[in-house]
């Protein structure tokens, strides 16, 4: 699952995909309606990826979450954000069985099944194949190959002149008792 070029604005409904970056913010496209529009970097931004949910032990990203949710679901649309707390929160604890109760709250909890839901109704959410993952490993495995170190002959600074001042020779003497 890629979910490092999507992030969520405050004030503003939905997810939103980057599309480019300016000198004065972001260029993002709407992922409900596909509008594009300037994000300025006064706003609030938050990428999914530094998302995470309060669990019991530690802190589980959000890309983890979306992956139990994906099987869970077999791909296809999650529970609607607007069912009961108590339906979102039974579901939920399907998926995270040792989700903090009381450090995730209910508002937290449709933002996560709204934001899934679009995520899923644009494909934009597949879980990474076996073949990904192995190019990811792969990347990280590269060999370095490293350049010789050539030494070059370092100049020896030239000596000033001991009786430079910096002055010249034709300057106009300063007028004394003015």
């Amino acid at each position: 699952m890629n979910l490092e070029s999507i992030i969520s604005i405050t004030g503003k409904p939905g997810l939103f995909k980057v599309i480019s970056q300016t000198k004065n913010g972001l260029i993002v496209e709407s992922i409900i309606d596909g509008k594009r529009t300037p994000v300025y970097a006064s706003e609030k931004v938050s990428a999914l990826t530094d998302i995470s949910i309060y669990t019991h032990k530690d802190d589980m990203p959000l890309k983890e979450v979306y992956e139990k949710m994906y099987k869970k679901t077999g791909g296809k649309v999650a529970i609607d954000h607007k069912a009961t707390p108590e339906e979102l929160r039974s579901f939920f604890k399907e998926v995270i069985t040792d989700f903090d109760q009381e450090r995730v709250y209910n508002s937290d909890l449709k933002k996560l099944f709204l934001w899934f839901n679009l995520l899923i109704e644009n494909k934009l959410l597949k879980p990474d194949s076996k073949e990904d993952k192995v190019k990811k490993t792969e990347k990280g495995k590269k060999d370095i190959k490293l350049k010789p170190i050539i030494k070059k002959p370092i100049a020896k600074p030239i000596p000033k002149p001991s009786g430079a001042k910096g002055g010249s020779k034709t300057a106009i003497p300063s007028k004394k008792g003015g």
